[in-house]
């Protein structure tokens, strides 16, 4: 059985000002829909290529300091959905501390 991991972020609080500021704060501005799930959250953008380039940003940026998120990124026709996902608390933790 694995561990369970830690639902913090690993970024110091600089790395995490800087990431709000840039990559996570465009994403926002871009959405388009949010929706809550049982875990986590779903959101949607348009499917345009530099849209998708954020959102690969956001994840690559996401997977190294919050480990314990599940990323799934859908492409469909004019639109892409990510949904992100994780144990208990993770949902809480993208509410107050990502605030996405």
């Amino acid at each position: 059985m694995a561990a369970q991991k830690s639902i913090s972020c690993k970024l110091t609080a600089p790395e995490l000002q800087k990431r709000k500021a840039t990559v996570i704060i465009e994403l926002k501005r871009l959405l388009q829909y949010k929706e809550e799930i049982d875990n986590g959250f779903s959101y949607s953008f348009e499917s345009a290529d530099d849209i998708l380039d954020k959102i690969n940003d956001f994840i690559k940026t996401e997977r190294i300091c919050c480990d314990f998120f599940t990323f799934q990124l859908k492409v469909e026709g004019s639109k892409t959905f990510l949904t992100i996902t994780g144990p208990a608390g993770a949902k809480e933790f993208l509410k107050d501390e990502i605030n996405f």
